[in-house]
This record gives C-alpha cells, structure tokens and sequence, in this order.
C-alpha cells in the first residue's frame, strides 16, 4: 500500500520567513553591537583598574613622598600608553601614609574615555572611568 503525499496548502503564508529576516536581521546587528560596546566598556575600565594598581606599586617602592608621586604618575601612564587605552587627561591622586613601613599606600586613577574612540564606532559622548588600588609598603625596609 503506498501513500499519497498532501498536496501542500498556500495559506498566504509563503516566503514570510524570509521578510521577517529581512526585518529583524538590522536589530540583530544592533543588539550585537551594543553587546560589543558594553564589552570595550568594561575593557577600558579593567585598563584603568591596573593603571591604578601599577601606579600605587610603584609609589609603595619610592622613598620619599615626591619621588612617590613621580613614579606613580609615570606608571599609571606607561599602563594606559601600553594597552591602548582611549583614556584622555588621566590624573592620579595618591595616599601614602608617609611611606612608613606597613603604610597602605592608596592610588586612585580617573580619567574620561571618549565614547567614539573606545567603541570604534563613531557614538557620541564622553565616560568617566576611576580604578582604585592599595599596595602596602614592606613593612622590613628602613624609614625614609
């Protein structure tokens, strides 16, 4: 016994798949590039939290308060040269507790991305990133 096959019915419905697509294939894309966005977003502000971190190292190894903020302003730059960063105007304030042994020293690293330049997409529009960090000073190095 064979069967018959149905004939295929036309309820209007033909190549609406294709349109629907076509529609939705621009939001898709969208939706992607705002995911990306996001990405570089929190990127630029994981670049910021180590030029945070390398600035207060490296002020927690000076010797005296000056030198401190010296090479904290130095490091905090080479980081954010180093990884590309679109960060412009980066300031780096510092706690040093005196660089007594066992001080915390305290690096804060702020500075504004500007949105076209960290999204490579041309947005309009400036953000504000701030990384924080502490490094201690070895507490069996002779005071300043």
């Amino acid at each position: 016994m064979t069967r018959q096959a149905r004939p295929a019915r036309d309820d209007g419905q033909r190549g609406s798949a294709a349109v629907e697509l076509v529609l939705l294939t621009p939001l898709l894309v969208l939706v992607l590039l705002v995911v990306v966005a996001f990405g570089l977003l929190a990127d630029a502000r994981l670049v910021v939290a180590d030029a945070a971190h390398q600035a207060a190292r490296a002020a927690s190894l000076a010797r005296t308060e000056n030198d401190a903020h010296t090479q904290a302003e130095r490091a905090a730059d080479a980081a954010l040269r180093e990884a590309g960063s679109s960060c412009t105007r980066p300031t780096v304030h510092l706690t040093t507790g005196g660089l007594a042994p066992g001080a915390t020293v305290t690096a804060r690293v702020t500075c504004t991305a500007d949105l076209a330049g960290l999204t490579h997409t041309g947005l309009p529009g400036h953000v504000p990133l701030k990384g924080t960090a502490f490094s201690v000073v070895d507490s069996f190095r002779s005071a300043p």
